[in-house]
């Protein structure tokens, strides 16, 4: 008789999600799924709500990339005003954004994946963490934990809070950025390129050992999606959107963001509360594609600083015609962002007219629907939002970069259960490589949650005693 194995919850990710490992008759593998099991329904909540108030509340809807909500939420406000946003304001909204994706990076590598790769995927569940790394690699773990400081003391003195920022409004943001606060930042970048060095160092290391694992967790044909800017390199901020496929062609290019419905398309899962994505010209099922910082480095000519794009060299040696396929290089490729990262924000603290004082443009809403789009950690993020004459929020769509990405985790899963798990000699190592391979595309789940789907539903109402006093099922 066929059975199912399941992974409840899935370990060091952010938010909840379980995998089921499917097991035939003859005591095979036969499919795996990554399944998205909590739902908060952002989208509905916006309705009603000023556009002017947009930005600060969906710096809430994720304590993780904060800055990437609020700016493309500012982004999709400043085309309903209809306003040139102030280049201070640009300037102070770029650099939130390399700081965040710097200690967002910091977090899924040295936090939640390290522990895998420094410890071994086969260790101690109970000692497979960050607090027993802490003890035999003391330095390493340290160095994360500055880097990601580093991050969010930058978002802090740009934005006002480490978490949830709400400076950035439609039309540019609320505060002169003071020189002050770059005297304290600076100081800190010869530790912030050190501590990418030897973290670099130590991740090339690891690829000898886990050859089987790299190999199988996720090496499957797909496209890429990411911004470039107007030179084809790295782009967070703006850019124009390039698709390419795992033989280096590229498939679409300069696609304006702004027109995304035309050429992303989403659909219900009965597995899941996310709604998957694929490009629509291709179809559903050739259409899968990878977004985030493999994707972003497999689209882009260069990253467009030198120091990264020295390591660049190194990310394009390891795929064919360029394109790097295998998802365990994810961790590669952010840890090349998070230098590029640091590159950027060197130059932007050097840069006067990140100083300057007119950092807002002021109107009334002139247009009745504002798509804003930008980088986040974990891919392209669009904030899409029609409103009423009062500016008013009648319906908004947020498009994550984990929805996107769900097909290719689905993907991953399936192989790497089917490479590793052996339903008669269970192991917990192989279990967690399933888990590790999760990891990869280090999964921001909460704020991906924002549709119903098709999933089964079942909800109790319980009184201040814990009684039962209402059960509803779908």
């Amino acid at each position: 008789m066929s059975k199912r194995i399941l992974i409840d919850p899935v370990t060091r990710i952010e938010g909840h999600a379980k995998i089921s490992i499917e097991v035939d008759a003859a005591g095979k593998v036969s499919d795996a799924k990554f399944h998205i099991v909590e739902f908060r329904g952002f989208e509905k909540f916006c309705e009603g709500r000023p556009v002017s108030e947009m930005p600060g509340f969906m710096a809430r809807v994720c304590g993780i990339c904060p800055v990437s909500h609020a700016l493309a939420s500012s982004k999709a406000g400043d085309r309903i005003l209809g306003v040139d946003v102030p280049l201070a304001a640009v300037k102070q909204r770029r650099l939130t954004s390399y700081a965040q994706i710097l200690q967002s990076h910091a977090l899924s590598f040295f936090h939640l994946s390290s522990p895998d790769l420094l410890l071994g995927l086969d260790a101690d569940p109970k000692t497979r963490n960050i607090f027993a790394m802490a003890n035999n690699h003391e330095d390493f773990v340290r160095r994360g934990i500055r880097v990601r400081k580093f991050g969010q003391r930058a978002v802090e003195l740009v934005g006002g809070r480490k978490v949830h920022p709400g400076w950035s409004v439609p039309g540019g943001v609320t505060t002169v950025f003071p020189k002050e606060a770059a005297d304290e930042l600076k100081p800190w970048l010869p530790e912030m390129y050190e501590s990418m060095d030897l973290a670099l160092a130590w991740l090339k290391k690891s690829f000898v050992p886990l050859k089987a694992e790299i190999d199988a967790m996720g090496d499957f044909p797909s496209l890429f999606m990411g911004l470039v800017d107007e030179h084809g390199n790295l782009e967070f901020y703006d850019g124009k959107v390039r698709v390419v496929d795992s033989d280096g062609k590229v498939v679409a290019d300069a696609l304006d963001p702004s027109k995304y419905t035309s050429w992303v398309s989403e659909v219900a899962e009965p597995y899941t509360y996310v709604k998957p994505t694929f490009y629509t010209p291709l179809g559903e099922k050739l259409g899968m594609y990878r977004v985030g910082p493999l994707a972003r480095l497999n689209v882009v000519k260069n990253a467009g600083t030198p120091r990264a794009d020295v390591e660049m060299k190194d990310f394009r040696a390891l795929g064919q015609a360029g394109i790097v396929s295998k998802s365990f290089h994810y961790h590669l490729a952010r840890l090349i962002e998070m230098l590029h990262c640091v590159e950027r924000i060197e130059e932007l603290l050097a840069d006067p007219e990140l100083y300057g004082t007119r950092v807002r443009s002021h109107a009334e809403p002139n247009h009745s629907e504002g798509i804003g789009y930008c980088e986040a950690p974990r891919g392209i993020l669009w904030h899409h939002y029609k409103v009423d004459g009062d500016g008013k929020v009648l319906k908004a769509n947020l498009l994550i970069a984990t929805q996107q990405n769900n097909d290719a985790m689905q993907a991953a899963v399936k192989q790497t259960a089917q490479r590793f798990v052996d339903p008669n000699n269970l192991s917990e190592g192989m279990l967690n490589r399933v888990e590790a391979a999760i990891r990869c595309f280090d999964p921001c789940l909460s704020c991906s949650t924002h549709a119903l789907g098709q999933m089964a539903m079942s909800v109790d109402v319980r009184g201040p005693g814990g009684e039962l006093l209402a059960h509803r099922e779908r």
